[in-house]
């Protein structure tokens, strides 16, 4: 191992540390480090986690309100209508499931919901009726954080969320455009782009984020995370490929644990203040989940993803306490820590 290898990990740690920034050119070299010096790196994110997020660990959970025979060809994504899966189909679930879910979530200490269907937009007058129906019920028997994730927003349909009371907009950007092809054909990486400037323009905080390990370079997960800071995304989800049978991407090898610390690390050198939240495919972590927030995650999904199972959440909660982290569960808490 090289001494100067430790020396520039320190100097780039210190110089976020005072408010400066790394350059795409070192978060390059940085993700491709030896597995040797990961202790080292993930010393130094947990430093800047600590620093700019403190130890209080923001905790989401989603609902998937509608199900399967997806209009996108998304390469990852089982509930895409253009390939076979075992993914379950079917149309929005009654507005009390919806706010029994979000209670569920809240009790667990969530600070924030999403609403997921699938397809690409709110594209006609039965969605945003039932879009309207679920705000309502939500902003009146609960208080947690109102998001969605439903694909494109112009400006007029950003708008419109904002006037129903959403106040978050989560919208992964999935990959690298330079890789984007390879993920999906239906839509294009600047409508991604388009969307998240959508819904900033419109007010409501931005969740972005991707997807790591789908045949993409490590420079490439460096294109996402500059990307992400040039759209000044606050909120940076992280998922890691769970393959799917039947999805064109079914057959990769899920990212080994020290590839996934590497990863959630260098993407807190890149994105300082961010939230950067764990999601999906974390469970490949196996007995080492618990150091994603020494790797520098400040958020955590809990409960169940869209088509697959999550871990128990009982044990997520535990884990948190061990660590002797709190939960940021307090929405006007939340509200303010976003604004930072």
């Amino acid at each position: 191992m090289d001494q100067q290898t430790y020396q520039k990990i320190d100097e780039i740690t210190q110089r976020l540390l005072d408010d400066g920034e790394m350059s795409g050119e070192e978060g390059r070299w940085m993700i491709a480090l030896d597995d040797d010096y990961l202790p080292w790196l993930m010393a130094g994110a947990d430093r800047l986690r600590k620093t700019f997020r403190g130890n209080a660990v923001e905790v989401c959970a989603i609902s998937n309100v509608r199900s399967g025979n997806c209009s996108e060809n998304c390469s990852f994504c089982g509930q895409s209508g253009h390939h076979k899966t075992a993914a379950p189909k079917y149309g929005y679930i009654k507005n009390e499931s919806l706010v029994e879910q979000a209670q569920q979530a809240r009790e667990w200490g969530a600070s924030d919901f999403g609403v997921v269907s699938k397809g690409w937009g709110v594209r006609n007058d039965k969605e945003r009726v039932r879009l309207k129906e679920y705000f309502d019920e939500l902003g009146e028997h609960s208080d947690i954080g109102r998001c969605a994730s439903l694909g494109a927003l112009d400006k007029k349909s950003a708008d419109m969320l904002k006037e129903m009371g959403m106040e978050n907009y989560h919208h992964n950007l999935e990959s690298a455009e330079s890789y984007f092809d390879k993920v999906c054909t239906t839509h294009t990486y600047q409508e991604n782009i388009d969307t998240i400037k959508n819904a900033q323009d419109a007010g409501l905080r931005v969740c972005a984020g991707g997807i790591l390990g789908m045949g993409e370079s490590l420079d490439q997960r460096i294109e996402l995370a500059e990307t992400l800071r040039g759209l000044d995304v606050k909120s940076v989800p992280l998922n890691f490929l769970n393959p799917i049978e039947g999805t064109p991407m079914g057959s990769l090898t899920p990212m080994a644990p020290q590839e996934i610390l590497q990863a959630i690390a260098t993407f807190r050198y890149m994105l300082p203040k961010a939230e950067i939240r764990i999601a999906g495919g974390r469970h490949f972590l196996g007995d080492m989940q618990s150091m994603i927030f020494m790797a520098g995650a400040s958020g955590v999904m809990i409960g169940n993803y869209l088509t697959t199972q999550g871990r128990k959440v009982e044990d997520d909660l535990k884990m948190i306490s061990d660590l002797k982290l709190t939960i940021r569960g307090d929405t006007q808490q939340r509200r303010a820590v976003a604004t930072q």
